[in-house]
């Protein structure tokens, strides 16, 4: 039987039909999380559905700069396919695009059948089996923050800052938001039905932050992707730039990617709180700490993916810089919420805003898992102010040694997967290498004139 045939899809073409929707836009991260797509007319759905759309596998492995990475089974394989099936259990309306929905799209590899090795999203539904095999369902609750630019032709970026008020953070209104971009933003977020809750200015002028409700940990990534395509449309419908980028200015504070991880059991109680045990946290919570610390090293190269996330860093930052963690203290990598009982979990605020929701959250589940098996127990929390080194080790500085702990990391690479993993890690040093043969402002402003 045709997808056309079955009465699932019928339904979804009526549905839509009905609503004035003639366009579904097909859409599934790549490995740096941008997303692509392909717009269907609805008349020709059921052969979407049926055969899938076919794209070439090296779209995995295209530079932002559209350079083709040769990573293993793409250019070396004569660029074959990936095919690309919707998953109309994700369909919803674009409200600010009149007659189009959208909707998360399945990736195989047509040779084997299987998921293609850096679908992202088949990572994380591996990660969370291997999770379910030990009764546990990861919840995940994601806090993203951006920076909105106007243009600013014949300047050296071509973009400078929305605003430049200072002293904003934590506000809402037109004290730093002359054009109400927040307030627009977060309601047609809200139509889109991604769980957005609320939204406010961060410490920029310039930046903000919105917020998503929790979920299971795969819906939270996919509500995650689209949030963050979704504002970068959205700003650009407006002439503007919606940057998720970890640090853009010199001069302003980084923006974060700060994950809310818990786990439920079979029985749907919270696997994190024990009000009997020390903090008040299940020894599965306190493993998870453990696990998470002991791979943070790793992790940095999924949660600070480029070159730019290693500025964000530093003493005094509210960025992480040493693996510590620490009781309702934002200082320290690993911060566990006052917070108890339904509401037990950690936040994880090593991520940046630029990292790949769907590796973030599997890297940090699986060193979860891992601390889970292990058994380990923590050190003792963070006290005070963080930052200083006698205490705790230092994070990687950069994306190249982020990237070599993320190889040395054999049981993390385990849960991961080997594909994965030698992907990854081969587009990324290409990234690197690409960085160290570039001449940047900074030099030529440091040297030229006087050397």
């Amino acid at each position: 039987m045709s997808a056309s045939d079955t009465p699932p899809v019928r339904r979804h073409m009526e549905r839509l039909a009905a609503e004035g929707i003639d366009v579904v836009r097909v859409t599934y991260p790549d490995l740096i999380g941008t997303d692509r797509a392909r717009d269907v007319l609805l008349d020709h759905l059921p052969a979407a559905c049926d055969h899938g759309l076919a794209f070439c596998r090296a779209v995995y492995h295209t530079s932002p700069q559209g350079d083709v990475v040769p990573v293993a089974g793409g250019l070396d394989s004569g660029l074959p396919d990936i095919c690309v099936r919707p998953d109309l259990d994700t369909l919803t309306p674009l409200p600010w695009e009149p007659g189009v929905a959208s909707c998360l799209g399945d990736v195989t590899d047509p040779s084997t059948g299987l998921p293609a090795p850096e679908s992202p999203r088949d990572l994380l539904r591996a990660v969370l089996d291997r999770c379910a095999e030990q009764g546990l369902r990861p919840v995940v609750g994601p806090e993203l923050e951006y920076f909105l630019c106007d243009a600013a032709p014949g300047t050296p970026l071509g973009w400078r800052r929305y605003d430049e008020a200072t002293g904003v953070v934590y506000t809402a209104g037109l004290r730093a938001d002359g054009d109400n971009h927040l307030l627009r933003t977060l309601r047609q977020l809200r139509d889109l039905d991604i769980g957005v809750s609320s939204g406010n200015h961060e410490f920029d002028g310039a930046q903000f932050e919105i917020n998503l409700t929790h979920a299971d940990a795969l819906e939270a990534a996919d509500r995650a992707f689209r949030f963050k395509a979704a504002v970068k449309e959205l700003a650009r419908r407006e002439g503007r730039l919606a940057t998720f980028m970890a640090k853009p200015f010199n001069d302003a504070a980084g923006s974060g990617f700060h994950l809310h991880l818990s786990c439920l059991t079979g029985e749907d109680g919270n696997a994190f709180d024990d009000p009997s045990a020390p903090y008040g946290l299940s020894a599965t919570a306190r493993h998870a700490v453990a696990g998470v610390l002991a791979h943070a090293p790793a992790l940095a190269a999924l949660a600070n993916p480029t070159v730019n996330s290693y500025k964000r860093f530093g003493p005094d930052t509210l960025a992480p810089w040493l693996i510590d963690w620490g009781l309702d203290n934002r200082s320290a990598m690993v911060r566990i919420p006052p917070e108890r009982g339904p509401g037990a979990r950690l936040e994880l605020r090593l991520g940046d805003a630029g990292a790949n929701p769907y590796l973030l959250v599997a890297g940090t589940v699986a060193a979860a898992l891992l601390g889970i098996l292990a058994g380990e127990e923590p050190p003792a929390p963070l006290e005070g102010y963080g930052y200083d080194t006698a205490r705790s080790a230092v994070l990687p500085t950069t994306l190249p040694a982020a990237l070599d702990a993320l190889e040395a990391d054999t049981a993390l690479t385990d849960v991961l997967g080997k594909g994965f993993t030698a992907s990854y890690l081969t587009y990324k040093r290409d990234e690197v290498a690409r960085f160290q043969r570039h001449v940047t402002d900074w030099e030529f402003t440091e040297y030229a004139y006087h050397l």
